[in-house]
């Protein structure tokens, strides 16, 4: 790939297909391609056939999907299953039948047995059952990875999976009926707060900073289950170069995972949060909610072998990610309070 590539980004308005966007654009792409589902429906496959018939794309990198968190997935089964095939069936075919010279497809750690041994492997895809609450997303992404596969091996094509562990950062949906776990836990410890701080006026604990001081009453903040799950996050940031990475290389393989190696407790993850965030109220724990899967750590070594390596640190990442959401509360329609 050169830097004037043709470089389609499905879901380019995402936290995933965003955060590449301005990674490529940053390194000097010159030709990046991106439409918003108003302008071409990926479930419609006569609609993305005619798109990939007259714009030629050479590189597809696959960030489209229907996502969220326990309470979104489980509640809706047919739709994250049947939304998210129709979504990849139709751009992994039309890649192939346009000639596409790389296509990447992104996926997520949920593709993994809900009891698989730590850390998971890539091996250990299809090796035991699914955790029941994500698992209509799950077999989607897993059947994407296996149509990639196919086509890789029977047409000798640059088809190539990348599956992150749980991301979060800028552009990431905060509607606590859909969102996942780290952003939900933001915004609850935000609305808490006896005194919502001013962008200027908000102070991280990171880089030597100066904790924020709260007035007022923090109201307590009730999370689900009983903090005890572990779970690894990536920065969105650091996903984007892993993708930089897959455009800019051959990968030998058909799979690999993307993560920073490290997990934290639920409950670890909430006090950091509530730390950057300057809450001092209660947690609360319903252990009558679901935990979901233990604990879900990635095995990225294939892919750190390759040259990638994730680098931004869990407390720095969250408070960047809170700066963004104050920046945006007025006027980003995930984040409207």
């Amino acid at each position: 790939m050169n830097k004037s590539s043709r470089i389609y980004i499905a879901g380019h308005r995402g936290m995933v297909g965003s955060a590449i966007w301005r990674r490529l654009e940053k390194l000097g792409y010159t030709n990046l391609m991106g439409k918003t589902s108003k302008e071409l429906n990926l479930r419609n496959q006569q609609a993305v056939n005619q798109f990939f018939e007259s714009e030629k794309p050479d590189v597809v990198i696959d960030a489209a999907a229907k996502v969220g968190g326990i309470l979104a997935n489980s509640q809706q089964q047919y739709e994250f299953l049947l939304h998210n095939m129709q979504i990849q069936n139709n751009l992994i075919d039309a890649a192939h039948n346009y000639n596409v010279i790389k296509f990447i497809f992104l996926g997520s750690s949920c593709i993994y047995p809900k009891l698989a041994d730590q850390p998971l492997k890539e091996e250990y895809l299809l090796t035991g059952p699914l955790e029941p609450t994500n698992d209509g997303y799950a077999i989607a992404k897993i059947s994407g990875i296996r149509l990639c596969k196919a086509i890789r091996d029977q047409y000798n094509k640059d088809f190539v999976s990348l599956m992150p562990t749980n991301l979060y950062g800028p552009n990431d949906n905060f509607d606590l009926k859909s969102s996942h776990v780290l952003p939900a836990m933001l915004r609850k410890f935000h609305e808490a707060k006896g005194q919502e701080p001013t962008v200027n006026s908000q102070q991280s604990t990171v880089k030597g900073q100066k904790e924020s001081t709260v007035k007022g009453q923090d109201k307590a903040v009730t999370l689900w289950g009983s903090g005890t799950p572990m779970r690894e996050f990536l920065h969105v940031d650091d996903m984007a170069q892993a993708v930089v990475h897959a455009v800019k290389n051959v990968l030998p393989e058909y799979l690999y995972n993307v993560g920073t190696g490290s997990d934290v407790t639920i409950k670890q993850l909430a006090e950091t949060i509530q730390k950057v965030v300057g809450h001092q109220g209660q947690i609360i724990w319903d252990s009558s909610k679901p935990d979901g899967t233990p604990r879900k750590l990635m095995d990225s070594s294939k892919l750190n072998q390759l040259g990638w390596q994730a680098t931004t640190s869990l407390e720095d990442g969250i408070a960047s990610t809170y700066k963004w959401f104050l920046e945006n509360v007025d006027n980003y329609k995930k984040v409207k309070l």
